[in-house]
């Protein structure tokens, strides 16, 4: 049961912090304000959850994986109950940036704690389920928030907190468990340079796959017609993909290293956004999105395995950075991309396309790099 709640805890992350997307008119409705305010709620998750994650992996290792972990469950729960009972939109916020802080604190830890029972001739195949469970966990969210919207939007977080609360209850695994905190670990030791250049990897391949979810959502309309429950079917594609192949993505980098998947799903993802892009029927958009969705889990995985795969004392640290540079970049790319998609539509798909392709085999380190001792 505790191996499973560590998977469960994969799940839960991306979808407390997407299952605000669906429901966006009926909160906005709710809280006196329009819809395009209330998506706020997504930003006050997912900036704080970026930044704190610079640090927690370090700090959850200096204070207890375990202690730290059930402490970010029970602040998790608190804030999503905030939540239920929020009057306006500023304590929505405000409780949703809690909400972001705590996931912040159990992503890194669990990935840290699966790589700790791990072999490590193994580890691309437990990271490739846990990538499913995420890939899942975002997929679903938007399905689960609009249903609970029919209802009451406040359910969904009825929901996340009762989830929240059983994870915290069941906590880490006894071997896990058994290892003490350790005082002595040092940020510096996840913020070398090669740890750094997997970030960057992260955080252009999460923004050049993922994150176009909302350039594709414009184009469907744009160029297709199509309505939104057609395109929610769509983009759906992207990570229902995602999800079938996470597992034997996983076992195939345990074969092949996690640089070369990295690089394979850099390239071939670049190529297949291109196509997004580009193409002119909505069948060929179609099966390109859901195969950059099996692409994305080569990079994704990849990266994961790349710096918990290390020798570093401080590995939960190592993939604390990464994973924060992950979630940047999928907050950076509206930013960036909106207004290069206002002025031709193609550049928008087509510049991060190449960015990732060419970003990979130059930036991505050697395997020896990332698997060397920690300096002194």
């Amino acid at each position: 049961m505790q191996i499973a709640a560590l998977y469960a805890g994969g799940f839960l992350g991306p979808f407390g912090g997407g299952v605000v997307a669906a429901m966006l008119p009926e909160l906005g409705a709710d809280l006196g304000v329009s819809a395009n305010s209330a998506s706020t709620s997504l930003t006050a998750y997912l900036f704080p959850f970026a930044a704190t994650m610079l640090v927690s992996g370090t700090l959850g290792a200096r204070w207890g994986r375990v202690r730290t972990v059930r402490i970010a469950y029970a602040v998790y729960v608190l804030a999503s109950i905030a939540c239920v009972f929020a009057p306006t939109l500023a304590l929505l916020l405000g409780a949703r940036v809690l909400q972001g802080c705590a996931n912040a604190f159990t992503t890194p830890l669990l990935l840290a704690a699966l790589a700790a029972l791990t072999p490590r001739q193994r580890l691309g195949r437990v990271l490739g389920t846990f990538g499913a469970l995420q890939a899942a966990g975002q997929t679903s969210a938007p399905l689960v928030g609009g249903l609970a919207a029919e209802v009451n939007w406040r359910l969904a977080f009825i929901l996340i907190a009762a989830v929240a609360a059983v994870l915290g209850v069941i906590g880490l695994p006894d071997s896990v468990s058994a290892i003490p905190a350790d005082t002595t670990i040092r940020l510096r030791e996840a913020l070398r340079i090669d740890v750094i250049r997997v970030g960057v990897i992260a955080l252009i391949g999460w923004g050049a796959l993922g994150g176009l979810n909302f350039l594709l959502a414009f184009r469907a309309e744009d160029a297709f017609g199509l309505g939104p429950t057609a395109r929610g079917v769509l983009l759906t594609c992207f990570g229902m993909a995602g999800i079938l192949a996470a597992r034997p993505v996983g076992t195939a980098i345990d074969a092949i290293g996690a640089r070369r998947a990295v690089i394979i799903g850099a390239v071939v993802g670049g190529g297949l956004v291109a196509v997004v892009g580009t193409a002119g029927q909505l069948v060929v958009t179609a099966l390109a999105w859901a195969l950059a969705g099996v692409a994305a889990q080569f990079v994704l995985v990849g990266v994961n395995a790349a710096v918990l795969g290390s020798r570093s004392a401080n590995r939960s640290g190592a993939v604390s950075v990464v994973q924060a540079f992950r979630f940047t970049g999928a907050a950076m790319t509206p930013l960036l991309l909106t207004p290069v998609y206002g002025t031709h539509h193609v550049l928008a798909f087509v510049v991060p396309a190449v960015l990732l392709a060419v970003a990979a085999p130059l930036v991505m380190p050697p395997s020896h790099a990332v698997h060397r001792e920690p300096e002194n």
